[in-house]
């Protein structure tokens, strides 16, 4: 008797990369990282992502009046000029909101639920363009807190994680996620 194929299992959910695109990968990596950091207990912080939302906001707003406002050139002069200053400024708040506070972060995180340690994580990545080496770091959110570990990180070529086909192999890159965790908190040195 012929199997239909009813019986196979279906294939997990595999997460692919495009090797010749490193945006692709970067993407892949960051997105696995954020599940392994939520799935270690932390819960993300999104309060500067919030804030940066709400500047972008008034960002379009003040466009949005300056381009639909009832009055024509001559008249509204200062009023152009006031609301190309203010779009000057919140530009730049942005912009010093993501250079100063959030560089090269893939996420923030609030501490552990239960835990002593009054500070989260924050994780970052680097992958210089035309390399292969992948940089994640975990530092703490406040590192001027008394509770702050010292930051950790680790290179690596993206080559070990990936098969020759693009798909993630995701054992090893949450073994090494969670090693770099484990070496942030001091676990690791209570397991030996």
């Amino acid at each position: 008797m012929a199997s239909n194929g009813s019986n196979l299992s279906p294939k997990p959910n595999l997460k692919k990369a495009n090797l010749m695109d490193p945006h692709s990968i970067k993407h892949l990596l960051d997105e696995s990282v954020s599940e392994i950091v939520t799935g270690r207990g932390y819960t993300e912080d999104v309060r500067l992502s919030n804030i940066r939302l709400l500047v972008g906001t008034v960002i379009i707003a003040i466009a949005l009046v300056v381009q639909f406002h009832r009055k024509k050139f001559p008249e509204n002069k200062h009023f152009l000029i006031g609301c190309i200053a203010l779009y000057i400024v919140f530009n730049r708040l942005l912009q010093l909101i993501i250079y100063k506070k959030e560089k090269n972060a893939i996420l923030f995180t609030y501490p552990l639920p239960g835990s002593f340690n009054s500070t989260g994580l924050v994780v970052s990545f680097k992958l210089p363009r035309f390399s292969d080496l992948y940089t994640l770091a975990v530092a703490s959110a406040d590192p001027k807190s008394v509770s702050a570990n010292k930051a950790v990180h680790f290179t690596k070529s993206v080559t070990k994680w990936f098969t020759h086909d693009g798909i993630l192999v995701e054992g090893l890159f949450w073994k090494d996620v969670s090693k770099l965790i484990d070496d942030y908190s001091g676990d690791s040195r209570k397991n030996k």
